[in-house]
């Protein structure tokens, strides 16, 4: 057996006393810890540093790289059409994917969107899909292919294992370390997989507020430009939207009940700032496969998107007519004074209705699909005394207190609505 060229605890200490780690023993690292050579407690230790220390761009471009080549590469050159992906970043009442996907297909554009689980207060995209009675997230090569390249045209499903498995050894790793909310780290993880999956163009949807990864601005800035750099240098045109996660976006939160805010966005109605986003995001995503004038408003609007998703969601097993799931436990919160709402915080809702049992709390937990919050009203909105505010639903009513500690001073009645800054606050490119 040939000698390890690197040490791994030379490249934890160079990276612990602030230096750059040369690009031959950054690669070693990611290699050997695929294999198992550089242990999780060295591996540890090393992403500590680099969440205390972090990364120089160009460490940044070379762990991804290393990440992306620990696993296969897919290729849509056969394929005959543009590809175009978006990723967002996660945030509370998320469902954004779900009607984009079908949105942007209807222009003839191939839409990859490979999608995950929640774990915490997040909701994944795949949960909330698999709420649809029928509704399959594992596909074949063959089916993922053929979905693209067919009259659908997009494809929400879950990523093979094939790809960046680096990635996924290491995210496990984070998750337990407290290494999660490190900008390279995130951005690497991010864009290995989107990279590896070989879409000719990305937009990234990067949120920042209380129900966000980062809720600082500045910080969502940082990481959107570090993720934008990295997708361009590789070759994927790549484009960022900044987008505000201090209120839940929409009014559903939970897995089934933001299907059915989709399907009402599909249907050309739903609440304002859903329909606000999946346009934003849509135009970027056309723009980037050229077609910078779809009015995709229109496609909303006059039924294209709907039929594209019901093809969707039936080439997947599943049944877009079929009943959702409905919670048989509800409890309505009430407005006890009149007025305007001017704040509802989009973690302590995310984390009620993860209480609720719409989210897990290990990746090995099941979701309730019919548990979640409904919001009736907005911040700004204007209501008087008595009238319902939110409706917590679980199959269990025992769940309801601690849902309710959660959202406890989370939300607010006064007398004017306050100042808010617009849903996209900006656009990053290259």
């Amino acid at each position: 057996m040939s000698p390890e060229p690197f040490d791994a605890v030379d490249v934890i200490r160079a990276k612990r006393d602030g230096g750059d780690v040369p690009e031959p023993a950054l690669r070693w690292m990611v290699d050997a810890y695929t294999r198992g050579y550089v242990s999780d407690a060295q591996m540890a230790s090393f992403a500590m540093a680099v969440f205390q220390r972090g990364m120089s761009r160009d460490e940044i471009r070379v762990l991804t790289d290393a990440m992306i080549a620990s696993g296969e590469r897919l290729s849509f050159a056969d394929l005959g059409k543009r590809t175009v992906d978006k990723h967002s970043t996660g945030g509370v009442g998320d469902k954004i994917t779900l009607p984009l996907a079908p949105l942007v297909a209807s222009f003839g554009v191939a839409v990859p969107q490979l999608s995950g689980r929640g774990l915490g207060h997040t909701g994944g995209t795949l949960d909330k899909l698999e709420s649809i009675p029928g509704w399959r997230a594992a596909l074949s090569n063959d089916e993922f292919f053929a979905q693209l390249a067919g009259e659908v045209g997009a494809v929400i499903c879950a990523a093979g294992s094939g790809l960046a498995p680096a990635d996924k050894k290491l995210y496990a790793l984070r998750d337990v370390t407290g290494t999660v909310d490190a900008i390279p780290l995130i951005a690497s993880s991010i864009m290995s997989k989107k990279i590896a999956e070989g879409t000719d163009a990305l937009v990234l949807d990067v949120k920042f507020g209380s129900g966000a990864f980062m809720q600082r601005i500045d910080d969502a800035r940082e990481l959107a430009e570090t993720m934008v750099a990295l997708g361009t240098d590789s070759g994927v045109t790549t484009t960022a939207l900044l987008t505000d996660m201090s209120t839940p976006l929409g009014l559903a939160i939970g897995n089934a009940n933001e299907v059915r805010e989709s399907v009402e966005i599909l249907a050309g109605g739903g609440p304002a700032d859903v329909r606000e986003l999946t346009v934003a995001l849509a135009r970027e995503m056309l723009a980037a496969s050229g077609q910078p004038d779809a009015d995709v408003e229109a496609a909303l609007d006059d039924g294209r998107a709907m039929d594209t998703w019901n093809a969707m969601i039936r080439a997947q097993g599943g049944d877009p007519s079929a009943p959702l799931p409905t919670a048989p436990e509800t409890h309505t919160v009430v407005a006890p004074t009149s007025g305007v709402v001017t704040r509802i915080e989009a973690l302590p809702f995310g984390i009620g209705a993860w209480r609720l049992g719409a989210g897990r709390a290990r990746a090995e937990d099941a979701v309730v699909f019919s548990a979640g919050i409904d919001l009736h009203a907005k911040p700004g909105d204007r209501v008087e005394a008595g009238q319902p505010l939110f409706t917590l639903s679980a199959e269990d009513a025992a769940r309801f207190d601690r849902a309710l500690d959660a959202v406890d001073g989370a939300w607010e009645i006064g007398d004017a609505a306050l100042e808010r800054g617009p849903l996209v606050r900006e656009r990053i490119t290259a």
